[in-house]
């Protein structure tokens, strides 16, 4: 390795100083070994139901003592057929020597760029892309080109499940009733994904009670459940139906319309469930 490496500083700097020596030229051939660049994965860096960043990841092996740089860079990124806006490696300009780099490309996917309605694009399962450029590499031999050029499909972040669990009656009185409406909020996808709050009005048998809101929850962990409380007055006088349910106990409908806020995107909730009332 030493003496490959004196070899190829020799040949370097008989080049640079323009020596125009054939036998330079020849131990610098002989010397430098071309570096490889291999597809390594397609990863969403991070994703929400408005939109998602996906990192295509090349790695480069330079099989030589000395470090490379790149020296340009064209880069296209397609999903579904449709050009995205697409970055350039951040810390991808330098190669390490006698090793490998990773050099990661990520695209912006905005899914209302992809789909007239978002919430169909979120029922797919995996969305197609293209990526298509090619990087030149700066070596002792001038700069070498490589083609960047990969077909696959990524995961399309998929809604949250939202249900309720039984509710239960904390107080009761001539006038109305406090209930606590318990939440679970499962994740179903394989990314983290931030939910920046759900709301809407409830109805309990088949009366308007008021308007539930959960506050931003944050980011949900991959597969994840956030469990939550949210308490409700209810008027008896404004929901006769809902409060001869309550008065009763026993099974009541639960019917949620309302939304779910995930990036810049809401989507609508319609949740129906009969749901037995404890006291």
């Amino acid at each position: 390795m030493k003496t490959n490496r004196t070899l190829l500083l020799l040949a370097v700097l008989g080049l640079s100083l323009g020596t125009g020596c054939a036998a330079l030229q020849k131990m610098a051939k002989n010397a430098f070994k071309k570096p490889t660049l291999t597809f390594k994965t397609a990863r969403l860096s991070q994703a929400s139901l408005s939109d998602a960043t996906v990192d295509i990841v090349y790695q480069l092996n330079n099989p030589n003592p000395l470090g490379l740089s790149l020296a340009s860079i064209s880069y296209a990124f397609f999903v579904e057929d449709k050009q995205v806006v697409a970055g350039t490696p951040a810390k991808g300009l330098n190669i390490a020597a006698n090793g490998k780099s990773e050099l990661v490309f990520p695209a912006n996917v905005r899914f209302a760029d992809i789909a007239p309605v978002v919430t169909t694009f979120l029922t797919k399962d995996s969305a197609r892309y293209k990526a298509q450029g090619s990087i030149g590499v700066k070596t002792p031999l001038g700069v070498l080109s490589f083609p960047l050029a990969h077909e696959g499909t990524f995961e399309v972040p998929k809604i949250p499940q939202v249900q309720f669990q039984s509710p239960r009656i904390t107080n009761v009185t001539v006038q109305g009733a406090t209930v606590e409406f318990p939440l679970v909020v499962k994740n179903r996808n394989s990314f983290a994904l931030p939910v920046a709050g759900i709301g809407g009005a409830l109805k309990v048998a088949g009366a308007n009670v008021g308007n539930l809101a959960t506050g931003n929850l944050g980011m949900l962990e991959p597969g994840g459940t956030k469990e939550l409380t949210l308490p409700l007055k209810i008027n008896f006088a404004s929901a006769l139906s809902a409060a001869n349910a309550l008065r009763s106990g026993g099974n009541a409908q639960v019917k949620l319309d309302g939304q779910l806020q995930s990036g810049a995107q809401n989507v609508p909730l319609d949740i129906a469930q009969l749901l037995n009332f404890r006291k």
